[in-house]
């Protein structure tokens, strides 16, 4: 069953049994208060009756001024002397026949509880009256005064009708309104459900639009911002995966070629009549491609660790100088063989950090500088600015587009890949200093003139 008919017969079933227990309610109320009237009325009608009866002469028109006093007053009305027998009784039909004697207890019981007595039995249709007469022209001693209830609750009849009418219009009404109620609050609901079976499907692009300011509205703005979260999530993850393919594509393809060199070079090798010169230069480059691949491997690590370790930097103080100065020592003798001047301009600062990790950006920047200087210098320096210490390497280098510029520190991204390649890169150097300085909460800064060189810098927190 749906929402709506549940909704619909829940308000119609509600509205049955609370008019039904309220009818029930007051027609009984109605018929306690009419018998209380009636019983009220029929007291100060036998009052006024018991007056007229006693001045009526005993003569042959005594029983028809008797039976029109009943017609008048609507009453059974009946007579008995002092002995208790019966003396006339009116009118002739319609109601059962007096008892012809009165009974001695009710004769006693006017004696000790006055003058009036009410008879209201429950296993009677009628409701009786008792009074004492005073008799001046007659012989009546007492007086019984006889009503069918039926007649009392003459009006409930009408009240039940109006009541019934009531309730069928009502329950006409309900019908309608519940319908209208029940549809009015299920078609969001039917709405909200096809949106998310949509987007469930995929369909993020699915909006709803109630201008509603209820639960259903305020339902409805979240799934719009779940479906907008949705679409913005699977944005981000084809574009994760597009790039998470590349990087592998990148990384095969980076191992390939190493590979392949080495495999060349092996096959020369075993090549007989090669002199010792040929040899000496196929095993350098199975060398070089094998220490290639090594720091390719180094530096993936080093991404792994970034992305996964919570420990992967671990801060001290240390002195920069020295960092710079061993970076001298084992880079310089490539600088000077390409016939480049290797200067540093570092004084001795005290900064907080993980020294093998910046010693790990330093290297990376200048071999980098080196490989892409073909003449000129690379310069290391350092100064203090804001409590924090600058650390810049510059060169005079080939210098880098401003398009590349955006994505130099992407994985594997190289603004000449072929000429990358032959210098020995792996692409994965510029990502390294900037995992390794996101860890230290830096930020690595690039500037850049094609045919003139290149200028990074960062900064570190002095001690």
């Amino acid at each position: 069953m749906s929402i709506r008919a549940k909704l619909a017969w829940t308000f119609i079933l509600l509205l049955i049994f609370g008019i039904t227990a309220i009818s029930s309610y007051s027609i009984l109320f109605i018929r306690n208060y009419l018998l209380s009237e009636g019983e009220k009325q029929i007291i100060n009608d036998t009052r006024w009756l018991a007056i007229t009866i006693q001045n009526l002469r005993s003569d042959d028109d005594f029983e028809t001024n008797l039976n029109e006093i009943a017609t008048a007053s609507g009453y059974r009305l009946a007579i008995y002397d002092e002995n208790g027998l019966l003396y006339a009784e009116v009118p002739f039909h319609e109601f059962p026949e007096a008892s012809r004697q009165l009974e001695s207890d009710l004769r006693e019981n006017f004696v000790r509880n006055g003058a009036m007595i009410v008879e209201d039995n429950t296993n009677n249709d009628l409701l009786v009256a008792y009074t004492l007469l005073m008799p001046i022209h007659n012989a009546a001693a007492y007086l019984k005064v006889t009503i069918h209830k039926e007649l009392i609750y003459e009006p409930i009849k009408t009240i039940r009708w109006i009541i019934y009418t009531g309730m069928f219009i009502s329950i006409g009404l309900v019908l309608l309104v519940s319908i209208t109620f029940s549809r009015s609050i299920t078609l969001p609901i039917l709405q909200l459900e096809k949106a998310a079976r949509e987007i469930s499907d995929g369909n993020t692009n699915q909006s709803l639009n109630l201008d509603r300011s209820d639960e259903i509205g305020t339902l409805a703005k979240s799934l719009n911002r779940m479906a907008d979260r949705l679409r913005t999530d699977n944005l981000e993850l084809k574009r994760l995966y597009q790039k998470q393919n590349q990087f592998f594509a990148d990384i095969t393809h980076e191992i390939r070629n190493p590979l392949h060199t080495i495999a060349g070079s092996l096959e020369m090798l075993k090549m007989s009549g090669l002199d010792k010169e040929q040899k000496e230069k196929y095993i350098l480059t199975a060398e070089r491609q094998t220490q290639r691949i090594n720091r390719l491997f180094k530096d993936l690590v080093t991404l792994q660790r970034y992305d996964s370790d919570d420990q992967f930097i671990q801060k001290q103080t240390f002195d920069i100088q020295k960092i710079v100065s061993f970076i001298r020592e084992i880079l310089e003798p490539e600088a000077l063989e390409k016939g480049l001047q290797f200067n540093t301009n570092v004084g001795h600062f005290n900064v907080y950090g993980d020294p093998d990790k910046i010693e790990q950006v330093l290297e990376n920047l200048v071999t980098n500088a080196i490989k892409f200087t073909s003449e000129g210098s690379i310069e290391i320096t350092a100064r203090e600015e804001n409590e924090k210490v600058v650390l810049e390497v510059k060169d005079t280098g080939i210098g880098i587009s401003e398009e590349h510029l955006d994505r130099l520190f992407d994985r594997f991204y190289r603004t000449d890949k072929a000429r990358s390649r032959d210098k020995g890169g792996t692409g994965l150097g510029l990502s390294v200093v900037k995992s390794i300085l996101d860890a230290h909460g830096s930020e690595i800064h690039v500037e850049s003139t094609p045919g003139e060189g290149s200028r990074f810098w960062f900064n570190l927190p002095m001690s």
